[in-house]
């Protein structure tokens, strides 16, 4: 079993960030491309159980959002996030990176480096 797990997109800059700083640290992980492999509600709801963020900072609030008329609001409980990130896995923010029972968001940049040390 892999030490981190780190969901990933390839095409966001900070998304390929976070890999280079795995791969800096030596350390095994698992690479998951949340758009092509989507986590079920359920396994959002593991993952936000894991979270050192609110739930609601795991939905991206960008023109996708708005342009299906969502409101922010609507979205800062578990359940609500969930849900919402089955339907839409591409507003799931990234990247995450899970560690042991911990995960963070890693934005900022510099969080990831220090979230691995530990």
């Amino acid at each position: 079993m892999a030490d981190v797990t780190l969901f990933h997109n390839p095409n966001c800059s900070t998304s390929r960030h976070a890999l280079d700083e795995v791969n800096a640290a030596g350390v095994d992980a698992e690479v998951v491309q949340y758009i092509k492999t989507p986590l079920s509600a359920e396994e959002l709801l593991d993952l936000m159980d894991k979270l050192v963020d609110p739930p609601a900072d795991l939905v991206r609030k960008d023109a996708f959002f708005k342009d299906q008329g969502l409101v922010e609001g609507d979205y800062t409980d578990p359940k609500a996030v969930a849900e919402l990130l089955d339907q839409y896995p591409r507003l799931m923010q990234r990247p995450i990176i899970v560690k042991g029972d911990q995960a963070i968001i890693g934005r900022p940049k510099d969080r990831v480096a220090e979230f691995l040390k530990d």
